[in-house]
């Protein structure tokens, strides 16, 4: 069995304990010899109440120093931690709290008024901590066993709605850690800005394990903000990972101050996962931050990381870069339609995941005999780098022809009122079209046939919109990620 996840904490406390672990979202600074307290505390708490090597540990949470010490504790207690984003509602917290079957759940009351809330409801008793007030409540435990170095088992949001439970070990989460750390070149000196949240897992491993790994702090922020993302950057923050839709919000946010680029900060690196690039967004972001914008790939199943860029300010290159050290990836091309060169890519190595919790066949679905995982996204790789094109499920096929919804997202996103889009196909009369939605800032001003030329002096006939709907927001997971299976229901009243 790989060392549990909390060593990490132990090492970096007893080579620098007084060193910055964690400056938490209410400001307080917390070194790692006062982390590791904090954990331990945490564990007797948890064995106190009932909890046990094996069992299931649900953590009902948003970001903030209590989520790191539970994350920890569990791994300490030899039990599973299940963490769950605070701001999901009563009946999807009800449906993976079921299927996990924790013997004890936590709720970061102290911090997130959603948690606060489904701890009442769940009937949780509070507790004051040396971490914020924390509330417990006995949860219903089920027979179903995990393996012995599973670490977390973190349900994904799901491109169809249905989520699954991944269960990731220690093993991947340190390899994770150690893999991303050293991608940015991250060190113990670094200030890493924490507004992914720890739920998902770009925050728990690109972010919480990244930086435990080197004995580097994090700057946790509970929800995304970009006044509090602009102080931060220009407050010390050295690393910034994010998504594409925190990175345009932000450049929103400082041009309505008359800025059109970010001054006298110490970020050193600024990356962007989650979603596609494109050249002209690409080149706009480096020259806001005056750095190279990193791209990447990986999802919860690959315990984050799959392929990562190092490139110099100025490439334009929009990969998502070559496989990370120790990673394998290939193309099945039977899935790539009408396309030789696009396959669905496929990957290998110590970042696959265990499986999906109390789920063999969907598990078989996707994991072989020999290891390899079907990632269900389409890519071409091309002198050794990957291009992802899209998610296999979302290709469009209109008159025959493919249409990858990230081509026809980077055109209008090229578009200077454009903060975010989404696309995706609709069947009409044996056929698909395409739809558009688009953030902006006021819809109302937004001029649609404008937008529509705009699109389509960059795109094929057949790949140009038949409708495109105008919001100020697009419904997204706490990630920021679009979640496009909703796109057709939010809009329903605004689609023809």
């Amino acid at each position: 069995m790989t060392d549990p996840v909390h060593l990490m904490v132990e090492a970096a406390a007893a080579d620098r304990p007084d060193a910055l672990a964690i400056r938490d979202c209410d400001g307080r600074d917390v070194t790692y010899a006062a982390h590791l307290d904090a954990i331990r505390t945490a564990a007797t708490m948890l064995r106190d109440a009932g909890l046990r090597p094996g069992d299931r540990l649900g953590i009902v949470a948003e970001n903030c120093h209590a989520t790191t010490v539970l994350i920890f504790a569990a791994s300490m207690t030899g039990a599973v931690a299940v963490p769950v984003n605070a701001r999901m509602s009563a009946a999807e917290l009800a449906r993976i709290i079921d299927h996990a079957g924790p013997r004890v759940v936590a709720f970061t009351t102290g911090i997130s008024p959603d948690a606060a809330a489904h701890a009442d409801a769940a009937g949780a008793t509070g507790h004051d901590t040396a971490i914020g007030r924390i509330a417990l409540a006995p949860g219903a435990p089920h027979d179903h066993a995990t393996t012995p170095d599973t670490a977390v088992i973190l349900y994904t949001t799901g491109t169809t709605g249905d989520p699954k439970g991944v269960m990731l070990t220690h093993g991947n989460l340190r390899f994770a850690g150690r893999t991303s750390a050293d991608l940015r070149t991250m060190g113990p000196d670094d200030l890493v800005y924490g507004v992914l949240p720890m739920t998902h897992v770009f925050g728990l491993a690109s972010m919480l394990m990244a930086a435990t790994s080197v004995g580097a702090a994090i700057q946790l922020e509970a929800r995304f903000d970009p006044e509090a993302l602009h102080r931060a950057l220009t407050g010390g923050v050295t690393i910034f990972p994010g998504v594409p839709q925190m990175h345009a919000i932000l450049m929103a946010h400082v041009a309505k101050q008359g800025l059109d680029r970010l001054e006298g900060t110490a970020l050193r690196y600024v990356s962007s996962g989650a979603a596609p690039l494109d050249p002209a967004w690409k080149r706009k972001a480096e020259a806001f931050y005056g750095l190279p914008l990193q791209n990447g790939y990986g999802m919860t199943e690959t315990t984050a990381g799959i392929c990562g860029t190092r490139n110099p300010i100025g490439q334009p290159d929009v990969s998502v870069g070559p496989p990370l050290p120790g990673i394998e990836i290939d193309l099945d091309t039977a899935a790539g339609g009408d396309d030789p060169t696009v396959g669905e890519i496929r990957t290998r190595g110590p970042h696959v995941m265990d499986g999906y919790y109390r789920n063999p066949e969907a598990t078989r679905t996707v994991l072989d005999a020999a290891g390899w995982m079907r990632t269900g996204d389409l890519g071409r790789i091309e002198d050794g780098v990957l291009h992802v094109v899209g998610r296999s499920k979302e290709l469009i096929i209109r008159g025959g022809f493919n249409v990858y919804p990230p081509e026809v997202e980077a055109a209008l996103n090229d578009h200077p009122d454009v903060i975010q889009c989404a696309v995706i196909g609709r069947a009409v009369d044996g056929d698909e079209e395409v739809l558009a939605f688009v953030q902006c800032a006021d819809p109302d001003a937004l001029d649609l046939d404008e937008l529509r030329a705009f699109a389509a002096a960059r795109l094929s006939a057949y790949k140009r919109p038949a409708q495109i709907v105008a919001a100020t927001a697009l419904p997204a997971a706490p990630t920021g990620k679009i979640l496009k299976h909703r796109l057709t229901s939010v809009f329903a009243d605004r689609l023809t």
